[in-house]
C-alpha cells in the first residue's frame, strides 16, 4: 500500500507540472485543445488525490490480494503520464 501511495504522489507531481505548463500555454494561445488537456489533467489529478486519500483512510479494508493490482494500475498510469510529459516537451 505504501508503494502505491508513493506512485500516486508521483502521478500527482507530474500532473501538477503538466497543468502548470498547459495553463501557461493556454494563456498564450487560447487554443481549445490546450483547454481540453487542462481538463483531462485536472480530472486525472482528482482521481489520484482521491486514490491516495483512500489508501490512507481505508487501508484496513483493502484485501492483501488486491494490492498488486492497485500497484500495477498506478505504475501503468505513471508510465503513461511520463510519456505525456516527455511528448509535451518535444
Amino acid at each position: 500500500m505504501g508503494i502505491s501511495t508513493v506512485v500516486g504522489l508521483a502521478n500527482i507531481g507530474i500532473l501538477t507540472v503538466l497543468l502548470i505548463i498547459y495553463t501557461r500555454l493556454y494563456r498564450n494561445t487560447k487554443a481549445i485543445f490546450t483547454m481540453g488537456l487542462m481538463f483531462f489533467v485536472s480530472l486525472l489529478m482528482l482521481h489520484n488525490l482521491i486514490a491516495v486519500y483512500a489508501y490512507f483512510a481505508m487501508e484496513q479494508l483493502y484485501a492483501i490480494g488486491l494490492l498488486p493490482y492497485l500497484l500495477g494500475i498506478n505504475i501503468a498510469e505513471l508510465a503513461g503520464l511520463s510519456v505525456l510529459f516527455r511528448v509535451t516537451f518535444l
